[in-house]
């Protein structure tokens, strides 16, 4: 079975800086896709970045050229270092990673909250 460890949010007046880190554990599985996922109240969850074990990044249109994803494939660890964060980056955000074991699956975070107020 994985698990998904995030850690690092908080509050954060605008302007300022946030590094989110996910640790996934799990016995003979291999990660693929690896990825940050954002929820605000009363929104519908959405994909914030995602990289693939190869190192491909995407992301969401409004985080570009202020978040960058990353990963440590040698801990199983994905990164999110986000930068001039504005309050409507305030959510919950939530680690998923796609791993195999003989078939394909996900897994989920239990989500850390990130706020942005002055």
């Amino acid at each position: 079975q994985v698990q998904l460890v995030e850690s690092g949010g908080g509050l954060v007046q605008p302007g300022g800086s946030l590094r989110l880190s996910c640790a996934a554990s799990g016995s003979r599985v291999s990660f693929n896709a690896m990825g940050w996922y954002r929820q605000a109240p009363g929104k519908q969850r959405e994909l914030v970045a995602q990289v693939t074990s190869g190192g491909g990044t995407m992301y969401a249109d409004a985080v570009k050229g202020r978040f960058t994803i990353s990963r440590d494939n040698a801990k199983n660890t994905v990164y999110l270092q986000m930068n001039s964060l504005k309050p409507e980056d305030t959510a919950v955000y939530y680690c998923r990673a796609l791993y195999v074991n003989v078939g394909l699956y996900e897994s989920w975070g239990q989500g850390t909250q990130v706020t942005v107020s002055s």
